[in-house]
């Protein structure tokens, strides 16, 4: 019985989830974009933790909106080929760059924690600006939609 769920789980996990949800650029951004994160690991069963999901997807949002000229930023979240992936784009030029702030700083470490947490990260450009991404391998050993660990909001809710 445990081989049929795993090859069920397998199986559901080589779909093709895409989520695009386009954010106004402003305060709330980030809150909504770590609703729609943790919404779609739980409604596509990813066996990922989701506190270091919602943590990175605030970090990337919150760089976009600091550099955005335009009205809205745009939240690409893709659960497919064994991995989270989570897009956001924005119209800035401008190219990430991790910086080596100091652990009291209050600022400027956004991309570290990305760099740190996430299996892989980056930027291309794209015909409106940039977008940079980070990806969290599926994990095998927790429950789909991240067990209990899904409870843990990452925005103070409960």
């Amino acid at each position: 019985m445990n081989a049929m769920a795993v090859t069920l789980h397998t199986e559901l996990h080589t779909e093709l989830r895409i989520r695009r949800v386009p954010l106004a650029a402003g305060p709330a951004a980030a809150a909504e974009a770590r609703g729609q994160v943790r919404a779609a690991i739980r409604a596509w069963d990813v066996p990922v933790d989701p506190s270091v999901a919602v943590l990175l997807t605030s970090e990337l949002v919150t760089n976009a909106i600091r550099h955005e000229t335009g009205e809205t930023v745009t939240l690409a979240i893709d659960g497919s080929q064994g991995q989270l992936r989570v897009d956001v784009h924005d119209s800035s030029c401008d190219i990430p760059v991790v910086l080596d702030n100091p652990g009291d700083a209050e600022t400027g470490r956004g991309l570290m924690l990305v760099a740190t947490l996430s299996d892989e990260w980056g930027f291309y450009r794209t015909p409106a600006g940039k977008a940079v991404y980070f990806t969290l391998a599926f994990q095998p050993d927790l429950p789909p939609g991240g067990g209990p660990r899904g409870s843990m909001r990452g925005d103070g809710e409960p």
